[in-house]
């Protein structure tokens, strides 16, 4: 797949991002091209050498069509999961690092159960914060919406309280 400047992407473990330009670097005697990305949310600025693009799993967002699917995998509520806390979380982990965004999604559907159900540890409300960030940058991307409406969609299919008391 070849990327242009301009386009929408998907970076694993970062979230959206738009390929502001690219640029030619000399590295070790080799001239390579690099695509610039400027991250949808925050100030990080990431450059992937256009040749690795696809290796390190930089993809289009999904599609609309896809977003459907997607809000039916937050809403469901019988969740199957690790009872150990360290194999719960290696098991987050790897989803995330996936940079698949129904496996991104499963991780902010299974802490936001959990944490509405049993509460959550320091390093799972982390992780939780870090998932919904990735998941709503690209559903902002998908649906074309700010992220601020992306998030109110999450919570909706989530049926989370959003922080605020009822």
């Amino acid at each position: 797949m070849t990327f242009k400047v301009g386009d929408r992407v998907v970076y694993p473990h970062h979230g959206a991002a738009i390929i502001s330009r690219k640029e030619q670097r000399t590295d070790f005697g080799e001239k390579t091209e690099y695509l610039v990305l400027q991250m949808a949310h925050g100030d990080l600025t990431l450059s992937v050498p256009v040749d690795k693009a696809e290796d390190v799993g930089m993809r289009p967002p999904i599609s609309e069509e896809d977003v459907e699917d997607l809000f039916q995998l937050l809403a469901k509520k019988d969740v199957r999961e690790p009872a150990n806390w360290s194999r719960r979380f290696k098991n987050h982990q790897e989803k995330l690092k996936s940079g698949d965004v129904y496996q991104v999604a499963e991780v902010v559907r299974n802490l936001a159960l959990r944490e509405n159900n049993k509460g959550l540890s320091a390093g799972e409300k982390s992780m939780l914060t870090k998932a919904q960030s990735v998941l709503v940058s690209e559903l902002s991307f998908a649906l074309d919406v700010s992220e601020d409406e992306a998030l109110s969609r999450v919570h909706d299919e989530l049926d989370v309280d959003a922080g605020e008391d009822d």
